[in-house]
């Protein structure tokens, strides 16, 4: 192996063989902890330990780095403490996810490392993320991010590189391709040889390296960071390279010919750094062995300190706390009602406007109460949106902040995590609500258990433009709320109205946790209230009672609460109508006021019936409320199929007539 010094200075070359010596020791030791038990499970990145102490070393201190199982090397090269490191890995509160995640599924704002989720490919797009506010804020900064060459296959992978292509952003993207996705060979997960191919196609400058060369690596890494820092682009960085161990130590390596162990024994990235020192005089035996003992010291004091840490303690109060970033609402205009503002601000002026003005109000005034807030969705820029709610936003905000993007819609909501990370808002349209299949992985394991698991929170609100009534077929119509209300981390809102509308949508900029913000297409241009001009929030987590009645109640939401108005109406019941407004946290006190107040139920949703929300809620009041109830709780939705395009189907599909047979049903029990 040859290693060209070029004008490095000694220390920097023995710099170097330290930071790539711990890892190495870190792992002997963690192998002999996990044959003992006291470690329940391991990633071994033996053998390709030069990638990452490499690249880690040739960044500056606050750039940040998205690495994967095998890159302990970043770690100690960001000196993380051992004891923490440790902690982390043996489930300790100690560790940096209190015992809620292992490995390396963590990040450090202090150290500027994003860890990664199972799924491999989503950290891609937050590294975009994070040098996308980089960019805003002409930091000239660089992000680096990895991926192995099985992960690569993922669409992840496709589109956080076709995003930093198309932005120009500067991350470069380090491909570690040691032949192997777990025991699946490349020839089986990809027909090209090499990745450097890959770059051209996507725009992107493309560069190969000895990953077994520190050297190589380190210089590689530094002269791409340097000149992107001066010109932001995005680069793919090969590092060839082998993993000597199992995909972890439990899968074994009997998939492996032995020919290519021998083979790689031969590159050890730490054994050739260490032979080459030596013959240059760099590095003599004295020194070779003071710095061994030096680091053997620090991984027996880390550990000492990781094992007297105690277990984690059960708290319910804090395990469901931390689910979400706690924080305060501002005491601007809040809306108590659909039609009544509070006495405090009676005097406010309003427009009368459209449930679609209202949310491109809410939009525009939270943009210029926030200049942190970045809009990102396809088609919003220039065109205004499929719908034309972003329309004039780019003259008002520039194209920086009102973004159109590729169809990629899981790399953009994994740039707003990453935009979050460095101290942003974003905002994700989706264009229809249906399309958000293509992002949910990102939403529901990225967005939702970012602080749960790290502290770090999402402060991402993903916009859904929902519903039927408008013959659009299964792909634009689909009510998929559901979807959602079931994932702790996420809040759910859904406006009626054009006043709940723009608060709802005000308090969900204001909320630092992940939103997903419904609204519906139908009610776009087809109802209209007079709407405050001034900035203001609705409450998240509180329901409206939109109309009072003696008789029954209706609990509903978005397009319900409109179908219940005209069913009461038409068939002259009393009744109390609830709109819920949120859905994740739904209002339980107000739910409960009412049953007890009137005790005969119907819950209503557009959503199909299996496994909505009405399921949730008439499951609550049962248990909560049973003896309040009068007559069985009745739950009126949409059928059980996909939504149909012509109308006469489309009809049948929704619940309205369904929705008069409960009433009548109900009223004569």
């Amino acid at each position: 192996m040859h290693f060209d010094r070029k004008d490095y200075s000694n220390d920097t070359l023995l710099h170097l063989y330290q930071h790539l010596l711990k890892p190495r020791m870190i792992e002997e030791k963690m192998l002999i902890l996990l044959r003992q038990g006291k470690v329940s499970k391991w990633f071994s990145g033996i053998g390709q330990e030069a990638i990452s102490v490499g690249s880690t070393l040739a960044l500056d201190s606050d750039e940040y780095i998205l690495p994967l199982h095998r890159n302990l090397g970043v770690f100690t090269g960001r000196n993380v403490p051992l004891d923490k490191l440790f902690a982390q890995w043996q489930g300790k509160t100690h560790g940096f996810t209190k015992g809620r995640d292992r490995s390396f599924h963590f990040g450090t704002n202090e150290h500027h490392i994003v860890g990664m989720i199972s799924h491999l490919g989503p950290q891609l797009a937050v590294a975009g993320g994070i040098a996308l506010a980089d960019t805003l804020e002409n930091r000239p900064k660089v992000t680096v991010t990895y991926s192995g060459d099985g992960g690569a296959s993922e669409g992840d992978f496709h589109e956080a590189l076709n995003v930093a292509a198309v932005w120009q952003l500067p991350v470069i993207f380090i491909i570690e391709n040691n032949g192997y996705g777990l025991s699946t060979p490349s020839n089986e997960q990809f027909r090209f040889r090499y990745f450097v191919d890959k770059g051209p196609a996507y725009g992107m400058e493309a560069v190969q390296v000895d990953g077994n060369n520190v050297l190589e690596v380190y210089d590689t890494v530094r002269r791409l960071a340097e000149d992107l820092r001066q010109n932001p682009r995005p680069v793919l960085l090969e590092a060839l390279t082998f993993r000597m161990r199992g995909h972890e130590e439990a899968s074994g390596t009997k998939y492996v010919p032995q020919e290519l162990f021998e083979q790689w024994a031969q590159k050890d990235p730490v054994e050739n750094y260490e032979k080459w020192l030596l013959q240059e005089g760099i590095l003599d035996e004295e020194a070779r062995m003071r710095f061994r003992e030096t680091i053997k010291r620090e991984i027996e004091e880390g550990l000492r300190l990781a094992d007297a840490e105690p277990m984690p303690t059960a708290s319910l109060e804090q395990e469901v706390g931390d689910m979400y970033r706690s924080f305060v609402p501002s005491d601007e205009c809040l809306v108590l009602s659909p039609n009544e503002l509070s006495t405090k601000h009676q005097a406010l002026s309003t427009t009368d406007k459209r449930y679609v003005d209202a949310i491109s109000d809410g939009l525009r005034q939270s943009m210029e109460r926030y200049p942190e807030l970045v809009l990102m969705g396809q088609d919003i820029a220039e065109y205004g949106g499929v719908f034309k709610i972003t329309d004039g936003f780019v003259a008002q905000f520039g194209k920086g902040r009102v973004r159109n993007t590729p169809l990629c819609e899981s790399a953009i909501v994994g740039a707003g995590l990453g935009l979050s990370i460095k101290g942003k808002k974003a905002m994700v349209e989706m264009q229809f609500a249906d399309f958000v299949t293509c992002g949910f992985n990102q939403i529901v394991n990225n967005l939702a258990k970012s602080h749960y698991r790290w502290g770090q929170n999402a402060d991402v609100v993903v916009r859904m433009p929902t519903g039927a009534g408008t013959a659009a077929g299964p792909f634009h119509s689909q009510s998929n709320e559901a979807w959602f209300t079931h994932t702790p981390g996420l809040k759910v809102v859904f406006p009626s109205n054009p006043v709940d509308a723009k608060g709802l949508l005000c308090a969900a900029f204001e909320d630092p946790n992940p939103v997903m913000y419904f609204e519906h297409k139908l009610l776009y241009r087809s109802i209209s209230a007079p709407v405050p001009d001034a900035y203001y929030t609705t409450p998240i987590g509180k329901a409206a009672l939109v109309r009072e009645g003696q008789e029954m109640s209706i609990i509903t939401y978005g397009a319900g609460v409109h179908w219940a108005l005209a069913a009461v109406q038409e068939l002259g019941v009393d009744a109390d109508i609830l709109d819920l407004r949120t859905l994740l946290p739904w209002d339980e006190d107000a739910v409960r006021q009412t049953v007890e107040k009137n005790g005969r139920v119907i819950l209503l949703h557009e959503d199909t019936l299996t496994g909505g929300l009405a399921g949730e809620i008439g499951a609550w009041i049962a248990e909560h409320c049973f003896r309040s109830l009068d007559a069985p709780i009745l739950r009126v939705a949409s059928l059980d199929t996909a939504v149909p395009f012509a109308p006469p189907l489309e009809k049948q599909f929704l619940p309205q007539q369904r929705l008069r047979e409960a009433i009548e049903k109900l009223r004569s029990y």
